[in-house]
C-alpha cells in the first residue's frame, strides 16, 4: 500500500479521499488555488501547496504543476478525484512517466470511453446495445444537419468529449436544429476544449440507470450493481439512489452483465460506471462510461458495506479486488441528494458567498455527510457550488425516503441562497415517491417543485411571529445580564407600556410580499393578527430548534430556525417557508434592474451578445450569453423596447451587478 498520495482536487471529493486515507494510515498531500487558501480539505491534509490562481485552468487543471508538487512532497500516488484532470489521459500518462501511479484506468481506456463517438463504435463491436444515431469524424455542420434528419426527431445532441450534462441539447424539429448544434458546440468548447458533438435518437421518457464496474490489474472486472439518477434537471443528477425501484432481478442482470462486457472491452481497471438509458418498455441502450469515481458513489457504498476509495487505493497498489461477482450482497435502500447554493426560484442561479448559518443532522448510521465546506467558509465563484452530499439509508425505500424528509428538515443555510426546499418538495412528491419518474420529468413539471408566488398561511405567519418574539426576548435578556443593570425595566422586550398592554409590530417577507403581524404578550403567551384573522398562541417554547406552542387550543409542534434577519420553519405539511425579517414601520425595495436595464446576476464571462444599441427587442427576448459557474445563462429583455447601450462585449468578464444593457425610457 502506498504510504503517501496526492489528491489532485478540491472540495468534498479531496476530503471524502482524506478521509479513507487517514483510516488506512496514509499521508495526504493537497494542492489548493488562491481562492483555497483556507478550504477545508487545506486544513484536514496533512500538508498542502499552492498550485496557481483561482480559476481552475491557472490551478486544478494544471497537471505539470500538480505532478511538481507530487515530485517534490515525495508522493507516491496521485488521486484525481472527479473533474478536473479525473478523465484527462495526458495527465494520466505523465503520471506513469514520472514514477508516480495514478490511481484511475490505464490511459488507454480513458481514451477509449473518454470519446463518445469512439465509445460507441467500441460497444458496437462488443455487442453492448446501443440507441439509434451518428458518432462519426465528419463534423461539417451541413452534415450534422443531414444525419439528424437521418436519424429522425426528436434526437439529442451531445458533446462527443462531454460529461455532466454540458453540451446536451434536444431538438425536437428540423428548424431548431442548427441554433441547438451552435450552442451545443460553444457550451462544448468551453467545458472540454472540443466541439464535436455525436447525435442520437431520443428516448421519450426515459431512465437514466448506471452500474458501478470495478476491475484489477490482474484481470478481474465485476460490477457492484446499479444506481437510479431519473430525476435530473437539465440533465444535471438530482437524486440518486439504490437499487432502483425500476429494475426486476432479471433486467439486473442483463444490464450488469452489459455493464461488465463494456468495461472488458477496454481492459479496464479501477472505478468506473457504465452508463444506460432505458426506455418505459425496459429496454436498455449503453449511453457512456465514466472513468472515474462517480459524485454520488456514496449510495453504493452504504448499501454494500464498502469503501471505494479504499478499493481504489488498493487495485492502484497491485491488489486484486476484494471480491468475486458472486459475493456482492446489497442490503437496504440508500438515497443521495446534493446540497447546493443557487436559487431554484431563479432558474436555479447558482450562488455564491458567506455561510453565516451551516446546519445540517448530525451523522449516524442512517445519514451520511460528505462535505468540503463548514459554517463560516464562502463558497467562490470559481467551482461548483456543491455544499454538501446528503446520503440516507434504511431497510427499505419507503423508510430511506422518511429519512431524507427528516435529515434535510435538520438542514438549514444562511448566506447564499440554496435548493433545500426544492430537494424537500422532490422527496415528497408522487412520482418520485412511486418510483415513476422519468429522466425529463422535472423539467416538464418545475413549476411542481418551485415555491412560486404562494401566499403564506395565517398559521405559519403565527408560529413565524412567535418564534421571532421568542427570540428577540431571549437576546434582550443574554444582553441586560453582561450590563451593569440587569433589571432595568428598559431591558425588556415585551413592548410594555405605563397604562396599557404594549404592542409589537413584527415585519416578516417573502418574496417582495410584506406582512404585518400584530403581538401583545411577552414570555411564551401572545395574542397575534393578521388583517382578520386572530390567534392566542398559550405555552410557547423555542428549545433545539422545535417551537412548540398552543394555538387556540391545539397543541403543534414545528421545527423553527430564527435569528435577527429571518424565520425558517416548516407547517403542518413538512412544506419549509423561509421568511425575512423587515423594519416594523419601513418598507425599503431594493432596486434592481427594472425595466430598463439588464445587470449581471453573478460574476462571469459574456459569451454571446446578440443585440447591439438602436435595436428594438420583445419582453423575453434573448439579449446577452453568460458563463457563469460552469453554466450558461441567458439574460433576457425585461420589457419590449429599444436598446441604447450594450456595455458588455464578448469574451469580456464582468462583476455582479455590473449594468450590461441599457433601454431608452
Amino acid at each position: 500500500m502506498f504510504e503517501r498520495v496526492l489528491i489532485a482536487n478540491r472540495g468534498e471529493i479531496a476530503c471524502r479521499v482524506i478521509r479513507t486515507c487517514r483510516r488506512l494510515g496514509i499521508h495526504t498531500i493537497a494542492v489548493y488555488s488562491e481562492a483555497d487558501k483556507d478550504a477545508q480539505h487545506v486544513r484536514l491534509a496533512d500538508e498542502a501547496w499552492p498550485i496557481g490562481g483561482p480559476r481552475p485552468a491557472d490551478s486544478y487543471l494544471r497537471g505539470d504543476a500538480i505532478l511538481d508538487v507530487a515530485k517534490k512532497s515525495g508522493a507516491q500516488a496521485i488521486h484525481p478525484g472527479y473533474g478536473f484532470l479525473s478523465e484527462n489521459t495526458g495527465f494520466a500518462r505523465a503520471c506513469t512517466e514520472a514514477g508516480i501511479a495514478f490511481i484511475g484506468p490505464r490511459p488507454e481506456s480513458i481514451d477509449a470511453m473518454g470519446s463518445k463517438a469512439a465509445a460507441k463504435a467500441l460497444m458496437e463491436k462488443h455487442q453492448v446495445p446501443l440507441v439509434p444515431g451518428y458518432h462519426g469524424d465528419n463534423q461539417d455542420a451541413a452534415f450534422l444537419a443531414e444525419q439528424a434528419g437521418k436519424t429522425s426527431f426528436p434526437l439529442m445532441i451531445k458533446a462527443a468529449a462531454g460529461g455532466g450534462g454540458k453540451g446536451m441539447r434536444i431538438v425536437r424539429s428540423e428548424k431548431e436544429f442548427a441554433d441547438a448544434l451552435a450552442s451545443a458546440q460553444r457550451e462544448a468548447a468551453s467545458s472540454f476544449g472540443d466541439t464535436r458533438v455525436i447525435l442520437e435518437r431520443y428516448v421519450e421518457h426515459p431512465r437514466h440507470i448506471e452500474f458501478q464496474v470495478f476491475g484489477d490489474t490482474h484481470g478481474n472486472i465485476i460490477h457492484l450493481n446499479e444506481r437510479e439518477c431519473s430525476a435530473q434537471r437539465r440533465y444535471q443528477k438530482v437524486l440518486e439512489e439504490t437499487p432502483s425501484p425500476f429494475l426486476t432481478p432479471e433486467r439486473r442482470k442483463a444490464m450488469g452483465e452489459a455493464a461488465v462486457a463494456a468495461a472488458k472491452a477496454v481492459n479496464y481497471v479501477g472505478a468506473g460506471t457504465v452508463e444506460f438509458i432505458v426506455g418505459q418498455d425496459g429496454t436498455f441502450f449503453f449511453m457512456e462510461m465514466n472513468t472515474r469515481l462517480q459524485v454520488e458513489h456514496p449510495v453504493t457504498e452504504e448499501t454494500l458495506g464498502l469503501d471505494l476509495v479504499e478499493w481504489q487505493l488498493r487495485v492502484a497498489a497491485g491488489e486484486a479486488l476484494p471480491l468475486r461477482q458472486e459475493q456482492v450482497e446489497a442490503h437496504g435502500h440508500a438515497i443521495e441528494v446534493r446540497l447546493y447554493a443557487e436559487d431554484p426560484d431563479q432558474n436555479f442561479l447558482p450562488g455564491s458567498g458567506k455561510l453565516r448559518v451551516l446546519k445540517l443532522p448530525a451523522p449516524s448510521r442512517h445519514v451520511r455527510l460528505d462535505g468540503g465546506v463548514i459554517e463560516g467558509d464562502t463558497v467562490t465563484i470559481f467551482y461548483d457550488p456543491m455544499i454538501a452530499k446528503l446520503i440516507v439509508y434504511d431497510a427499505d425505500r419507503t423508510q430511506a425516503l422518511q429519512r431524507l424528509r427528516e435529515a434535510l428538515a435538520e438542514c438549514e443555510i444562511v448566506g447564499p441562497k440554496s435548493n433545500i426546499a426544492f430537494l424537500e418538495r422532490l422527496s415528497r412528491h408522487p412520482v418520485v415517491v412511486e418510483g415513476r419518474i422519468d429522466t425529463g420529468y422535472l423539467d416538464r413539471h418545475l413549476d411542481e417543485f418551485l415555491t412560486g408566488d404562494a401566499v403564506v398561511p395565517d398559521q405559519v405567519l403565527f408560529a413565524a411571529t412567535i418564534a421571532a418574539l421568542l427570540h428577540d426576548e431571549r437576546a434582550v435578556v443574554a444582553d441586560a445580564l453582561s450590563t451593569h443593570d440587569p433589571y432595568s425595566p428598559w431591558s425588556r422586550a415585551d413592548a410594555w407600556r405605563i397604562g396599557h398592554a404594549g404592542k409589537r409590530i413584527v415585519a416578516l417577507s417573502l418574496r417582495d410580499q410584506r406582512y404585518e403581524i400584530e403581538a401583545h404578550g411577552h414570555d411564551g403567551n401572545y395574542q397575534l393578527q393578521h388583517g382578520e384573522a386572530r390567534c392566542d398562541a398559550l405555552g410557547a417554547r423555542l428549545n433545539g430548534g422545535v417551537l412548540s406552542a398552543r394555538f387556540n387550543g391545539e397543541s403543534i409542534r414545528l421545527p423553527v430556525y430564527a435569528d435577527a434577519q429571518r424565520v425558517s420553519l416548516h407547517d403542518t405539511n413538512g412544506q419549509r417557508y423561509a421568511l425575512a425579517r423587515a423594519a416594523a414601520f419601513a418598507w425599503e425595495s431594493k432596486e434592481g434592474s427594472g425595466g430598463n436595464q439588464i445587470i449581471a446576476p453573478m460574476p462571469g464571462r459574456i459569451v454571446l451578445v446578440k443585440a447591439k444599441a438602436g435595436d428594438k427587442v420583445e419582453e423575453g427576448q434573448e439579449v446577452l450569453v453568460m458563463e457563469a459557474m460552469k453554466m450558461e445563462l441567458a439574460l433576457k429583455a425585461p420589457r419590449s423596447g429599444t436598446i441604447e447601450s450594450v456595455s458588455a462585449t464578448q469574451g469580456e468578464f464582468v462583476e455582479a451587478d455590473a449594468v450590461l444593457v441599457r433601454f431608452t425610457n
